[in-house]
């Protein structure tokens, strides 16, 4: 090993050398992907567009690159609405126009039909769309106390970076949530637990905004006071969470539950800060609607709904069929779900806990006849209650899904080894400006009978 002589200056590496290329498609997380040697990905990129980039990270299967300039812009480039974009990572897609982020979503769904499934359905449908901006009503902020800035930040973490963003406000988080980040941050920064504050969930429901501090201190008198004041300038209400999500309480008096309404079904649906809720409530509601219009149901129809939650879809099916069965593995949901039924009047919709990422044997529920199944799994799929959902014989199946892969994966079992019809499938745009993908596929049975035969037909 030679070893530089006394007084010589060691010689650093040269930066790998610039490059040019042309991008043709989107990766997963939305960035361009060059071909040409070996593959590399380049945030900030769009397809069609010839780029001068750097090569800064390889991996096994592909490098990363910065992007220097783009040499010939797509014509579907616009300029970011947010002044936080490429820093930020909370979105991935704002420097591409919404109607071409759609497209690139269907063609992502598209793709893994025919690629992990080896369907196409037999019709696509029109995407669900909702405002673009402004429509976040869950999310989780990261919180941090800077030393080298000497204040708080509160953002999501930064795209290439394990930093918390600092931001401004946030042009996709749901009024007043977005423009309270700021004075958020300000308040955060006087407390004596700053630096015990390590993230904030956010939950806008239509009466309040909550706001949980994940907190590894108690607060002290005069931080409470604080937290307070600000609550009653802002109009917010703040939850603490010192360990697990049983340990959330309200600071203060306990108020009116949060609740959002689905007014074309006339419900109102409570639930906690903590609880999962669809992050997109006009396009939730568009896809609700969407869900009952396409299952078909009639006055006799029996419907299994898996993975139900707090019951967002399950009570408006209710209000539609003779019966609906929710099964859910969070014993709080199914609480929440059962307040929900009992709130909104509902006495045709039963709800059971049942693990459904695990094998389904003698439950009592599973020995009823069901003529429609609804699954909304989270991003893993619904592989385990495949066989079940086959063996009930159902004439229609509703798949929605968070995640391409899965739902391809799940519906080529359906259709190869179930004999099951894929009639229709498209994507639900429930996350603008981010590369998440979610969408929906209807099934039939291979050989309808009844009253599902006459509706088919």
């Amino acid at each position: 090993m030679s070893v530089p002589a006394a007084g010589t200056p060691e010689r650093r590496p040269l930066p790998p050398p610039e490059e040019t290329g042309l991008v043709t498609s989107l990766t997963h997380e939305g960035e361009g992907v060059v071909h040409g040697g070996k593959t590399v990905f380049v945030a900030g990129a769009l397809p069609g567009e010839r780029i001068r980039f750097r090569r800064t990270r390889r991996r096994r299967q592909h490098d990363e690159a910065q992007l220097l300039e783009v040499l010939e812009a797509s014509a579907a480039r616009v300029s970011p609405h947010c002044p936080h974009f490429g820093v930020c990572g909370g979105c991935a897609l704002q420097h591409l126009e919404p109607a071409a982020q759609l497209s690139a979503k269907e063609s992502e769904l598209r793709s893994a039909l025919e690629r992990v499934g080896r369907v196409a359905p037999q019709r696509w449908l029109a995407p669900l769309c909702g405002p673009v901006f402004g429509y976040r009503r869950r999310a989780r902020l990261g919180v941090k106390f800077v030393r080298k800035k000497g204040c708080v930040v509160v953002g999501f973490r930064e795209r290439a970076a394990p930093y918390v963003a600092q931001l401004h406000g946030c042009a996709v988080l749901a009024r007043p949530a977005g423009e309270l980040i700021s004075p958020l941050a300000a308040v955060l920064n006087e407390l004596t637990i700053r630096e015990q504050l390590p993230q904030i969930e956010v939950a806008v429901a239509d009466n309040a905004t909550a706001l949980v501090l994940r907190v590894l201190r108690e607060p002290a008198p005069a931080d409470v006071a604080l937290l307070e004041r600000f609550a009653a300038t802002h109009g917010v209400r703040f939850y603490l969470q010192s360990a697990g999500i049983d340990s959330v309480r309200a600071l203060g008096e306990p108020a009116e539950a949060l609740y959002y309404r689905l007014p074309r079904f006339d419900l109102r649906l409570e639930f906690a800060p903590t609880d999962f809720i669809q992050v997109n409530g006009p396009v939730n509601e568009a896809l609700v609607a969407r869900a009952v219009e396409m299952l078909g149901l009639g006055a006799q129809a029996r419907v299994l709904d898996l993975f139900c939650g707090l019951g967002n879809f399950t009570l408006a099916l209710a209000r539609q069929a003779q019966e609906v069965v929710g099964v859910e593995a969070q014993a709080t949901l199914i609480e929440r779900a059962r307040a929900n039924a009992q709130l909104n009047s509902i006495g045709n919709a039963h709800f059971h806990i049942a693990n459904l990422a695990a094998s389904l044997t003698d439950l009592s529920w599973l020995r009823r006849r069901y003529t429609h199944v609804l699954l909304d799994p989270p991003r893993t799929g619904a592989r385990e209650v495949l066989g079940t959902v086959a063996a009930l014989a159902p004439q229609r199946v509703l798949y929605i899904s968070c995640h391409p892969g899965s739902l391809a994966r799940d519906l080529g079992v359906l259709v190869h080894e179930h004999g099951m019809t894929l009639e229709a499938a498209g994507v639900v745009d429930m996350f603008p400006h981010t590369a998440h993908v979610e969408s929906l596929a209807l099934l039939s049975a291979a050989e309808p009978r009844g009253e599902a035969a006459a509706s088919l037909a």
